[in-house]
């Protein structure tokens, strides 16, 4: 264990005006760049850093309140946003963040101040890091736990390359609960590249955090007996000359050892310090100047104390600490919501789920850290012990589930379409192989809006549809939801998927009773001639209100709502084909998913040899920026005018 260097504090918590108020010299409070903030870190104006920090909140308090947004992640680390770029030399050290919904003021003090009014609007600044956006981003993420590979990736660069520059790794204690994050350190300390992971501890994710690695974080934070053995021996081999300051680090070791042992991160390699204020700036500044020029080898751990949406009393008393907002009264910490037409998907989910639970006591649910996002906190209220939040472990959630399938029981797994990405091998081997009943609900599917690339479920049609086993579901609206889940619970023959979008519904009347749809079986919703559209899911509106404009135009469209991605149903698909002599497919989805299974069938089928004209409309071969919904849905021709745009092209 090398030595960490003992710096004067600069700071003085007495350098007060008379109003109250940190006197800031002069200096323009709008600080963007932070080489400006290295200029008063090297003029000792600690004071005038807090006052920066101070500022930084009320206007990311002040700009988020316009264009809603990640709020309490962002309040939280103020100070040590502040101080890391005070003490490192940003760009040319690299500072990753992970997951990135707390890099708002980050992106304020590197040069984009100027734009956060913009983050989340069309053209305007991302929700999340990007590299694409700025240099201070070296690594773009929008999924939780990556950060420490990543940077251990640049850190192993950096020495292959023989560099001189830090790489500094900042995640949450919800974050670093993932299996990847575990992964990272592991091969962290047994490369032992020099690698500065913070450890945003503020006990809160965007749900609560849970687990064994949340309580042994409570139990690290609150063992005076540890803080003390530490805290004393550094005292004690500060004042000493080298050769007994190496006794000194031997004896606390030792001391360590009598009271239990070292924490989990140094057994893992890291060298770990603390835990420490996240909000005293003066601390903050010191210990990360002490362990900048601190001739450690290897990875360092500093676990740092915040409190999520700190400085803002609405966000520190909310449950989820306004973790995500949408637009909202400054002084009341009130969201403007506007009424919903219509319930969304997500409640009509969680309602039926609730109603086939209380019919079939076999009925488990399981989430991977998105308790609420998913709608299964409404679950979890009537059903605590029928329902289990893992954590972010996607991977873990979905042969967790496997496992209560063996069992006999209906598993739920309630996850987003990117994330169910994260458990694709679990997907395939401890499910599908094995052909287990387990039951997907995969929420966000299609297009998100301002969360943009990093959340949009375009690919879970491509990814389920080729996969032997499953069935694929997609509800045209909330009443279909409804009969889906019905369905799902009562498939017992292998795994099922229901995908449903982001938003409201679409305001129809919702059946007392749900359906038990027929496996693979479509239907037809309005019967024209000549053309043909074959929806998936949601995007059947759309596609009726295509046909309403082209009837205008005497053209008589026959519209059918497929119902299922997987198994097709090949009797509708084929009586389409032969009565009609254009057939389009319309789905919020990637290339290679439900246009593409048709289409295959077709051509199996021979009914590509008589002239038929097919097009498949999908979302497009890009990744789509930030917008709203309704514009990304435009901009990807999934709308009615591209549908008739497309059907006068051909006739």
């Amino acid at each position: 264990m090398a030595k960490i260097y003992k710096l004067e504090p600069h700071y003085d918590e007495d350098a007060r005006s008379e109003s109250g108020q940190t006197d800031y010299t002069g200096r323009n409070s709008k600080i963007d760049d932070p080489a400006d903030l290295r200029d008063l870190l090297e003029r000792g104006h600690i004071d005038d850093l807090q006052k920066c920090a101070d500022d930084l909140r009320d206007e990311l308090i002040q700009s988020v309140s316009k264009t809603g947004g990640h709020l309490g992640a962002s309040l939280g680390v103020v100070e040590l946003t502040v101080a890391l770029h005070a003490v490192f030399n940003t760009p040319h050290d690299r500072l990753i963040w992970d997951v990135g919904h707390q890099a708002y003021p980050h992106k304020m003090l590197t040069h984009r101040r100027d734009r956060i009014h913009t983050i989340r609007q069309k053209d305007g600044l991302s929700g999340f890091t990007k590299r694409s956006e700025s240099e201070f981003d070296p690594f773009g993420a929008g999924h939780s736990s990556t950060s420490i590979s990543a940077a251990l990736g640049m850190a192993v660069a950096r020495d292959l390359k023989g560099e001189d520059r830090n790489i500094i790794a900042v995640i949450g204690d919800g974050s670093i609960s993932a299996g990847m994050a575990y992964e990272a350190m592991n091969n962290a300390g047994d490369l032992k590249s020099r690698l500065i992971v913070i450890l945003n501890d503020n006990e809160m994710s965007i749900s609560p955090p849970v687990g064994a690695m949340s309580r042994y974080l409570s139990r690290l934070v609150s063992s005076k007996k540890y803080l003390g053995v530490r805290e004393i021996a550094r005292q004690i081999g500060e004042h000493l000359p080298k050769p007994l300051r190496d006794v000194a680090r031997k004896a606390e070791e030792t001391a360590r050892a009598a009271i239990g042992s070292g924490t989990l991160f140094e057994e893992m390699g890291f060298y770990y310090i603390g835990p420490i204020d996240g909000h005293h700036m003066g601390l903050l500044v010191d210990m990360l100047r002490n362990i900048k020029s601190a001739d450690l080898d290897g990875p360092i751990l500093l676990h740092v104390i915040t409190q999520k949406g700190k400085g803002y009393a609405p966000a520190e008393s909310a449950p989820d600490k306004m973790h995500g907002v949408v637009k909202f009264d400054v002084h009341s910490g009130t969201q403007t919501k506007n009424t919903p037409a219509a319930p969304t998907y997500t409640k009509v989910f969680a309602q039926s789920l609730i109603t086939e639970a209380e019919k079939d006591p076999r009925i488990v649910a399981i989430t991977a850290a998105m308790l609420s996002g998913t709608g299964l906190d409404q679950f979890a209220k009537i059903f605590p012990k029928r329902c289990f939040d893992v954590g972010i472990a996607e991977q873990h959630a979905v042969t967790f589930a496997a496992g209560l399938a063996c069992e006999g029981l209906k598993p739920f797994v309630a996850i987003y379409s990117t994330f169910l990405q994260r458990g694709y091998d679990q997907l395939i081997h401890d499910v599908c192989i094995q052909n287990l009943p387990v039951r997907f609900a995969i929420d966000r599917a299609g297009l998100v809006g301002a969360d943009g690339a990093t959340h949009a479920g375009a690919f879970d049609l491509a990814y389920l549809c080729c996969l032997p086993h499953i069935v694929v579901m997609a509800p045209s609206d909330e009443n279909e939801l409804k009969s889906m889940v019905a369905t799902a619970t009562a498939y017992d023959d292998g795994p099922i998927a229901l995908r449903f979008p982001r938003g409201e519904g679409v305001g129809c009347a919702i059946d007392a009773q749900p359906t038990i749809l027929p496996i693979g079986q479509g239907r037809i919703v309005q019967k024209g001639q000549d053309i043909a559209i074959l929806s998936i899911g949601t995007m059947l509106g759309e596609c009726l209100h295509a046909a309403d404009l082209l009837q205008h135009e005497d053209i008589r469209v026959t519209v059918a709502d497929a119902r299922f991605a997987k198994p097709l149903d090949s009797s509708l698909i084929k009586n389409l084909a032969q009565t009609h002599k254009i057939l389009i497919t319309v789905e919020e989805g990637s290339r290679g998913g439900f246009g593409a299974s048709v289409l295959q069938f077709l051509a199996q089928d021979g009914l590509l040899d008589f002239g038929l004209k097919v097009r498949t409309l999908c979302l497009p071969d890009v990744f789509q920026s930030h917008d709203t919904q309704a514009a990304q849905l435009v901009e990807a021709g999934l709308h009615a005018n591209s549908i008739v745009d497309m059907i006068k092209k051909l006739t």
